[in-house]
C-alpha cells in the first residue's frame, strides 16, 4: 500500500489541470451577433450546440444607455436560451451577456453585441467574475480520487468474492475496500460541494440537475453496497447476494457518464453505455492489479498461484478486451475526425493516453504469457502496469475537464460571427413580424433564414412560405426561391445571385386560408 497510492498521488500531480473550458458552442443568434436590426424584437434568441440549463442571475441584455434592457425570467427549451427584450428600447448598440452550463455539467459563459437602428459605443458592464483556476484544480482532484476509489473498490470485491485462498486473512483487502468506499464518497461528496462555484448554481439549483441526481443516486448506491457487500467480503455471500451487488454496480457505473461528457455526445445512449462499460473494465483490470501487487503475489502460495493466475488472466483479457472496444467507441464519438485527434487540446490528451495504454498492453501481454508458461514471478510486471495505468487515470480525470474534440474543432472551425458577412432585417405587416437572414449577402450562393413571429413577438405558425429576388436596376424580372420549412415559425431557402448590385428581396406569408400578407427589402450584395 505504502508503494501503491504514492503512484496515484504523484501522476496526478504530475498532469497539468485542464482549462475549464466551454462544453457546449453558441452556435447561432437572433438578431445576428453585429449587425443592425431597424425593428426590435420581442426577444433574443441564442442557439448551442446541445442542450443547456440557464444560469439566470448571470443572464441580462445591457442597453446603449449601460441600463439593463431584458425583461423576465430567461426561457429555454432545448438547446434554445431566450431573453426577453423591455418595449420600446432606445436606439443604439446592445451587449448580451450570458452563462449557461452544457449538458455535461460544464459552465458556458459568453456575449455578443448587436444594435437596433444604428450602432452606438458599446455597453459596458460589471466585469464578470472569471473562473477559479483553484475550483477547477479541486474539481480534477476529486475526479481522480473518485477513479482511484473505484479502481480499489472494485478490485478488492473481485478478487475477495472470487479468488481469495480461504486459508488467507481477508483483512488487509477489506481495508483497501473501505479504503475505496471512502474515496468514492469523498470525491462524489466533493464534486456536489464544488459544482455550485463552478457553474453559479445554487444549491438547491446543484441537487435538482442532472449533475446533481446522478450523484446524489451514486451515494444512494455506496450505501446500499455497504450492507450488501459484507457477507461476500466474509466468504459467506451467496448467489443472491451477487446477483443485487451486480445489479447495484450497473447503476452505480451509468452514473459517472450521467455526470459527464456523454451527456451532451450526439448520441448519448450510445456514450452513456460505451462510457459505463469503459469504466467497468477498467476498474475491474486495475482494481485486479492492485489486489495482485499489494497481496496475492506476496501471500499465496506457489501452488496457490498457478490456480489463481490463469483464471486472472482470462478475467484481464477480458476486461482489457471491453475496455478498448469501448474506448474506440467514445473516442470517434467525442472526437469525430483525424484533424481534431491532433489539432485539439482534448485530441492530444487522447494521443497520449493511448500511447501510455499500449505500454500497459505490453506489460500485460508479458506477464500474460509468463502465466501460460506457469510462472509465478511477474510482480515487477504488474507494478509496471499500475505505475502507467496511475498516470491514465490522471490523463482521464483532465480529458473529463477539456471541452470534447468535436465541439473544440467546431468552434474552431465556425466562420466569425459579426463581420460582416450576414445580413440581418426584421420587417413588419399587419399580420406578422419576420426576421430576415441573408448569408454571406454576396455574389453566388446565398442561404435565407426566415423567422416569424406575431406583431407582439410571439412565434407565429405560417402556412405557406413564398420568396422571390429581383435585380430593378438591371431588368432583372423576380424569380422564385424554394422555400422549405423547418418548424411552423422558421423556413429556409437558398438562392443564386450572380451580379453585385441593389437585390429586392419578396417574402410572402400566408397565415391562414385566406390570410396572407408580403414585406420587402432590399440587400445591397456585394
Amino acid at each position: 500500500m505504502r508503494r501503491f497510492l504514492p503512484l496515484l498521488i504523484g501522476a496526478m500531480v504530475l498532469l497539468p489541470a485542464a482549462p475549464a473550458q466551454a462544453h457546449a458552442a453558441l452556435v447561432k443568434t437572433n438578431p445576428v451577433q453585429g449587425t443592425t436590426i431597424q425593428v426590435a424584437p420581442k426577444q433574443v434568441e441564442l442557439t448551442f450546440s446541445e442542450a443547456i440549463t440557464p444560469v439566470n442571475d448571470k443572464i441580462r441584455i445591457i442597453g446603449p444607455d449601460g441600463k439593463r434592457a431584458d425583461s423576465g425570467t430567461p426561457q429555454v427549451e432545448g438547446a434554445i436560451l431566450r431573453i426577453g427584450l423591455k418595449d420600446n428600447p432606445p436606439r443604439g448598440t446592445y451587449l448580451v451577456s450570458f452563462r449557461v452550463i452544457s449538458a455535461d455539467s460544464h459552465p458556458v459563459p459568453g456575449g455578443f453585441t448587436f444594435s437596433i437602428g444604428e450602432p452606438s459605443a458599446t455597453p459596458t458592464q460589471e466585469a464578470s467574475e472569471e473562473d477559479d483556476t483553484t475550483i477547477t484544480w479541486l474539481i480534477g482532484i476529486a475526479k481522480y480520487v473518485g477513479y482511484a476509489g473505484l479502481v480499489l473498490l472494485v478490485g478488492a470485491v473481485l478478487v475477495l468474492t472470487l479468488l481469495w485462498p480461504a486459508r488467507l486473512d481477508r483483512a488487509g483487502p477489506k481495508r483497501l475496500l473501505w479504503l475505496g468506499f471512502g474515496l468514492v464518497t469523498l470525491s462524489t461528496v466533493g464534486s456536489l460541494a464544488l459544482q455550485g462555484p463552478y457553474t453559479g448554481l445554487g444549491f438547491e439549483e446543484v441537487m435538482a440537475s442532472p449533475f446533481g441526481i446522478a450523484l446524489l443516486v451514486r451515494l444512494g448506491v455506496l450505501a446500499v453496497a455497504a450492507i450488501l457487500l459484507r457477507p461476500l467480503i466474509n466468504g459467506t455471500g451467496g448467489i443472491v447476494d451477487r446477483v443485487l451487488v451486480l445489479g447495484l454496480a450497473v447503476i452505480g457505473a451509468v452514473t459517472w457518464p450521467l455526470a459527464g461528457h456523454p451527456a451532451g455526445s450526439p448520441v448519448p445512449p450510445v456514450s452513456i453505455v460505451v462510457d459505463a462499460l469503459h469504466l467497468a473494465g477498467v476498474a475491474a483490470w486495475l482494481g485486479g492489479l492492485a489486489m495482485l501487487a499489494l497481496f496475492l503475489l506476496r501471500k499465496a502460495t506457489e501452488t496457490e498461484l498457478h490456480a489463481i493466475l490463469p483464471v486472472w488472466s482470462r478475467w484481464a483479457g477480458l476486461a482489457v478486451s471491453t475496455v478498448l472496444l469501448a474506448g474506440v467507441i467514445s473516442a470517434l464519438i467525442e472526437v469525430g475526425t483525424v484533424t481534431a485527434l491532433y489539432k485539439t487540446t482534448y485530441g492530444r490528451y487522447l494521443l497520449v493516453k493511448l500511447a501510455l495504454v499500449a505500454l500497459v498492453m505490453g506489460a500485460a501481454m508479458l506477464a500474460r504469457r509468463a502465466v501460460s508458461q506457469h510462472r509465478t514471478t511477474i510482480g515487477p510486471l504488474v507494478k509496471t502496469e499500475l505505475a502507467i495505468a496511475a498516470v491514465v487515470l490522471g490523463l482521464t480525470a483532465a480529458l473529463t475537464q477539456t471541452t470534447p474534440a468535436r465541439t473544440a474543432e467546431a468552434i474552431a472551425q465556425a466562420p466569425a460571427i459579426g463581420q460582416g458577412q450576414i445580413f440581418a432585417t426584421t420587417l413588419e405587416s399587419n399580420l406578422f413580424r419576420l426576421q430576415i437572414e441573408v448569408d454571406p449577402a454576396k455574389r453566388g450562393n446565398n442561404l435565407i433564414h426566415l423567422y416569424a413571429y406575431t406583431p407582439e413577438g410571439q412565434p407565429l405558425k405560417v402556412v405557406e412560405w413564398k420568396a422571390t429576388v429581383a435585380l430593378p436596376s438591371a431588368g432583372v424580372e423576380p424569380v422564385d426561391v424554394p422555400m422549405l420549412r423547418l418548424t411552423d415559425s422558421h423556413a429556409t431557402g437558398s438562392t443564386s445571385i450572380p451580379t453585385a448590385g441593389d437585390w429586392v428581396f419578396k417574402f410572402t406569408l400566408r397565415t391562414t386560408e385566406i390570410d396572407q400578407d408580403s414585406v420587402t427589402t432590399t440587400i445591397k450584395i456585394k
